[in-house]
């Protein structure tokens, strides 16, 4: 078996070749196939095994799940593909990785028996989402070994391990969700799905994870006593961060689980969707900038750090007036055809969502002129200022989201979503503001 790892190994790790090239083009394919992925599912299970089986999948896999990966994930990668110093051994981020990922496996498990003593989850539902949830900690603990590849100068083996990953879970998904459908009850076929990805998840890791990181050079295994609870202690407020971001998020669609059917929980993940992509687009947008605003600011040129802000700003704001212009003309024929891929008996059951359709994607606008404005409190590092915005608006989204899906259902989650995007936007723009004027008063204006 070592031996066959070892064989497998060398086919992924490329010795020719420039490693640039390598990078970008992994690295896209693997971000690429991972979005595409819960695109793909979510379609293929609400035609498979029905509305109410796919609306549980799309809870648990897209918010639910997800929601336990950044407990796993633990927001850290930022902080360990930059440690190039070696501050930490790779032994030290596998040990707190171990931590993160058993913590969120007794969240999700914690969580899941009071929804089934509660009668809130039927058994086989409950036994789903926890699945489904143990597929999304599998993903944050291989992000450990992931973070390390990138660190390592070889993020092509990143990209290759997301794609790779990622199309073996969901052929061996959709392959058992397909043998079992029609012969058992729709829950226990998701749940016999979910349980096969997991052990193809698992396969995936030791395949292109553990098989790997050992060949590369200088990668330390042993771990420094005491460091670990030293990584906790430097990381914890970015974890807490990113758990409250996601929460926020997704509060709109916790509020449906809570409120509504399953199947309007699979509806409303459709119409989600285009949140993805108008992520995706944003950070094409501004992650090429992000150098440069971190030397404008180091270097105290506020005036040109303001200008290039200003000019990305333009830019998001241009897509969001075409996005959502788009979607008040097209959006019904593009739900229409969404409908279609569903398949026969889906006619109208996404059309009639067109307002909140077009409500989503102008939050997708607020919520990506929003990660500008987190990006540039991180290159002030204002960290303390982002958290009380998350603080803030998770109070809001606790109390706002519940009211209004009970109100207006589907409408008021989209009105929701829409509502918390702004907060979090203004929020940041004030603080953001604010510093700006602070230091540029403050310190003066070198520009050039």
């Amino acid at each position: 078996m070592e031996i066959m790892l070892r064989r497998f190994s060398d086919l992924l790790i490329e010795p020719h070749g420039s490693i640039e090239k390598k990078n970008m083009v992994w690295n896209v394919s693997g971000s690429f196939v991972y979005a595409f992925a819960s695109i793909l599912l979510s379609f293929a299970v609400m035609r498979i095994a029905g509305d109410e089986i796919g609306g549980i999948f799309a809870f648990g896999y897209s918010t639910f799940g997800q929601q336990m990966f950044t407990v796993s994930y633990y927001g850290i990668r930022p902080f360990q593909i930059t440690d190039g110093k070696g501050e930490y051994s790779f032994g030290d981020y596998l040990g707190h990785r171990f931590l993160t990922s058993s913590l969120a496996v007794l969240i999700a498990a914690s969580y899941l028996l009071w929804a089934a003593a509660t009668g809130t989850y039927t058994a086989a539902k409950g036994l789903a989402v926890f699945l489904l949830a143990l597929y999304k900690i599998i993903d944050g603990f291989a992000d450990v070994y992931e973070s390390e590849f990138q660190r390592r100068g070889c993020l092509y083996l990143t990209g290759k391990s997301n794609t790779f990953r990622t199309i073996l879970s969901v052929c061996v998904f959709t392959g058992v969700l397909l043998m079992t459908s029609g012969r058992t009850e729709g829950e226990f076929s998701l749940v016999a799905a979910c349980f096969a990805a997991v052990l193809a998840q698992i396969l995936g890791v030791v395949l292109f994870n553990l098989s790997v990181i050992g060949r590369l050079p200088g990668v330390i295994w042993k771990r420094e006593r005491g460091q670990i609870k030293r990584l906790f202690g430097q990381t914890t407020l970015l974890f807490l961060s990113v758990f409250l971001d996601f929460y926020i998020f997704s509060a709109a669609k916790y509020a449906i689980d809570g409120n509504l059917t399953d199947a309007a929980s699979g509806y409303f993940n459709l119409i989600f969707m285009p949140t993805s992509v108008i992520y995706l687009v944003a950070n094409f947008v501004i992650r090429p900038f992000l150098t440069r605003l971190t030397v404008l600011w180091a270097e105290e040129r506020f005036s040109d750090f303001g200008r290039l802000i200003g000019k990305i700003a333009a830019m998001i704001g241009g897509l969001t007036v075409l996005a959502v212009g788009g979607t008040v003309v097209l959006g019904k024929w593009v739900l229409g055809i969404m409908e279609m891929v569903l398949g026969a008996g889906y006619e109208g059951a996404l059309t009639r969502y067109h307002a909140a359709f077009v409500l989503i994607v102008l939050g997708g606008g607020f919520y990506a002129m929003g990660n500008l404005m987190y990006y540039a409190l991180v290159i002030m590092r204002c960290q303390k200022r982002i958290f009380s915005v998350y603080a803030g608006v998770t109070v809001i989204a606790i109390f706002l989201a519940p009211a209004m899906v009970t109100r207006w259902e589907i409408l008021g989650a989209a009105g929701a979503y829409l509502c918390f995007m702004i907060l979090l936007m203004g929020g940041f723009s004030l603080h953001g503001i604010w510093t700006y004027w602070k230091e540029k008063r403050k310190r003066g204006d070198r520009e050039q």
